[in-house]
């Protein structure tokens, strides 16, 4: 029996269509009619030789057979497109001068510089690691060509990739309770910091009375700090450590607003290899950063 190939567009049509439980949004995403999604989803379904979807209210659900390409269909788009990148990419060259915040140096960014560096051999990344107002100084400076950083949307060079929940955050395994007459311990960033100004805002319009009980200009220093149980802190839950959770008004704190994360890079000429890794950047910030 000849193994048919499957169809690539139709499998990104069958993600689509599996993430948004809809044929019409799908369309909507991938740019089709919505009678060429379906034409496509009956040819792949005709290709497997099983339904791959099943109606459940107003909405579709994946069957077993679609759960088992499902999985399969992830790795063979990952595969073609990291074939295609790569071929691309390997005739990039330059260099790009990256920074970003603490937050997420040691979460999913690592993984998409070192794929980048994979698939673009010929261009050379410098990351940085610094605070947020350092980046946006060192980039205005010219020391930095492209910058990931939070709560600075108003610039004229932001590219905004997600809003982030702000988050009041204390040690795991410690209860924090709010007493009448009792000042709560707080574990900040040395000025300037938004983060410090928007909790210490809150917690004043809240009437909630507040003390420094531990500064620091590091943010491991800061999560060791919080998980020490010096003070209860507030940051987005992006690189949050396992040592820690999440805080709410079920403590009796004030709620928190969200936080704008944004590419800059300072309207400079975009070079092709500084193309590429805001691509690249700008993937990784929509798959990981989509339920934060």
């Amino acid at each position: 029996m000849t193994i048919p190939n499957l169809d690539m567009d139709a499998l990104r049509t069958f993600l689509a269509t599996q993430q948004l439980g809809s044929l019409n949004r799908a369309a909507e995403r991938v740019g089709r009619s919505q009678s060429a999604v379906s034409q496509q989803m009956r040819k792949l379904e005709a290709q497997v030789g099983q339904p791959l979807f099943r109606r459940q209210g107003r909405g579709l659900m994946l069957t077993d057979a679609g759960e088992l390409i499902l999985s399969y269909a992830h790795r063979i788009l990952d595969l073609n497109d990291e074939a295609v990148r790569a071929v691309r990419g390997a005739s990039v060259e330059g260099v790009v001068r990256f920074g970003l915040p603490g937050d997420f140096a040691e979460t999913w960014l690592p993984a998409a510089l070192g794929q980048f560096k994979k698939t673009h051999p010929g261009v050379r990344v410098e990351v940085a690691v610094e605070r947020n107002g350092v980046l946006l100084e060192r980039l205005d400076r010219g020391e930095l060509d492209l910058v990931l950083v939070m709560g600075n949307e108003s610039r004229s060079d932001a590219e905004p990739l997600a809003m982030l929940p702000m988050t009041w955050i204390g040690p795991v395994g410690a209860d924090i309770v709010l007493t009448p007459g009792v000042a709560l311990d707080l574990a900040l960033y040395n000025p300037p910091c938004f983060f410090r100004r928007t909790g210490i805002e809150a917690l004043d319009a809240a009437g909630i009375s507040w003390r420094l009980a531990y500064t620091t200009a590091s943010l491991q220093s800061l999560w060791s700090g919080v998980a020490a149980g010096l003070g209860i802190t507030l940051r987005t839950a992006a690189g949050l450590p396992s040592s820690l959770k999440r805080l709410g008004t079920k403590e009796g704190l004030p709620p928190l607003p969200s936080v704008a994360l944004c590419l800059h890079a300072g309207h400079r000429d975009t070079s092709p290899a500084l193309a590429q890794l805001k691509r690249v950047v700008t993937e990784c910030a929509g798959a990981n950063l989509a339920a934060a």
